[in-house]
């Protein structure tokens, strides 16, 4: 019987090649593949270095599977993640980059590619789960069996159709000892290897610097004042600056004060007291809905405002083909335009898009 081929995304870490063993394993004739989407040489803690592409190889090789390195023109990277990053900043968003990469470039080439190759599978070493719903009856995105690693918030955005195709190694681990335990136990390489934690295209970490030099965006110093416009102080430019912010802000008060808002017209920074933070509506777009086709009733969920967030129950109405509302049954804290909202049915991702209206 022949062996169903997998094509798994390798960015040379601990989790991609565990993931890699265990689809093997599984009896899949498994195809390593390293997307290199942009080029960074200086980025040492990124996924996305020479670094990273020879440690991949070198797993695969060890393995004794096949790995390619696709370079791919730098120009759809560019389009889709670091000018979105840039234009998100300049407009006083806070983006997130891995779910625009993951929309427009990972899981879009990766099925590409297993046309080419004649792969059934894509897989990554993200964790998540795809599984047949009754409910739904179709194949849906679930969260992983790993709560504190449970990365489904990230993979809202992968077109429905692709699901049945795609395959989640880890998906039912409880935690990423237990991926390094399975790493050392078959001397893989990569088994101490740190977790990246950066964003890809920015090597020191500092977005702030990336900003700078990368764009006409430089620091152009403004009022802080609070929701009554008082004035407390001077910001160092809004795209420095997100909402919730504490820390920074280089004013003294009777009582803790946070970012609430900005007003781009006027270069001001509105801050407030904690309880300012609290939203109880925002309206969403750039909507993937992955379990449904459409919302025609209310549907009540729990919502994700971002990764870190725990998920609130809260009712999402259709307001056209383009836009959500989402009221929650109690207010929310630091909802960020720019930020995705992601909702759930239990474990189910039933869909999410882009948080851009604070009501």
């Amino acid at each position: 019987m022949e062996k169903k081929k997998v094509l798994l995304g390798m960015s040379g870490g601990v989790d991609s090649s565990v993931s890699a063993l265990l689809l093997k394993n599984q009896g899949y004739e498994v195809i390593g593949i390293t997307l290199k989407l942009w080029d960074n040489l200086l980025n040492k803690g990124s996924c996305c270095n020479i670094e990273s592409e020879n440690d991949a190889k070198k797993v695969c090789d060890y393995l004794g599977i096949k790995h390619y390195t696709i370079k791919t023109s730098i120009e759809p990277f560019r389009k889709y993640v670091i000018d979105d990053f840039i234009e998100n900043y300049k407009n006083n968003r806070t983006p997130n980059p891995c779910i625009e990469c993951n929309k427009f470039l990972k899981f879009g080439l990766m099925a590409e590619l297993s046309k080419g190759l004649d792969s059934e599978y894509i897989a990554t070493g993200h964790y998540a789960k795809t599984e047949y719903s009754k409910k739904y009856g179709r194949t849906v995105l679930k969260k992983s069996s790993s709560k504190n690693k449970d990365q489904s918030y990230v993979l809202y955005c992968i077109k429905k159709e692709l699901l049945e195709h795609i395959l989640f190694p880890l998906e039912s681990y409880e935690s990423k000892d237990q991926i390094r335990k399975i790493a050392k136990d078959n001397n893989l390489i990569v088994a101490n290897k740190p977790d990246s934690e950066d964003i890809c295209f920015i090597p020191n970490g500092d977005y702030k610097i990336f900003l700078e030099e990368n764009s006409d965006i430089s620091k152009n110093p403004g009022n802080i004042v609070d929701s009554f416009g008082k004035i407390l102080g001077i910001h160092e430019g809004l795209y420095r600056y997100t909402i919730g912010q504490r820390k920074g802000l280089g004013i003294s008060y009777t009582e803790p004060l946070f970012v609430i808002g900005f007003n781009k017209e006027k270069n001001e920074l509105i801050v407030g007291k904690q309880e300012e933070l609290f939203k109880s509506e925002i309206i969403v777009n750039d909507i993937n809905l992955i379990a449904i086709d459409d919302i025609v009733e209310p549907i009540k969920v729990k919502t994700k405002i971002r990764y870190s967030s725990k998920e609130t129950s809260s009712t999402i109405y259709k307001l056209d083909d383009k836009t959500i509302k989402v009221v929650f049954d109690e207010p929310v804290r630091g909802a960020t335009p720019g930020q995705s909202a992601v909702f759930y049915d239990e474990d189910i991702v039933v869909g999410g898009g882009k948080i851009c209206q604070i009501l």
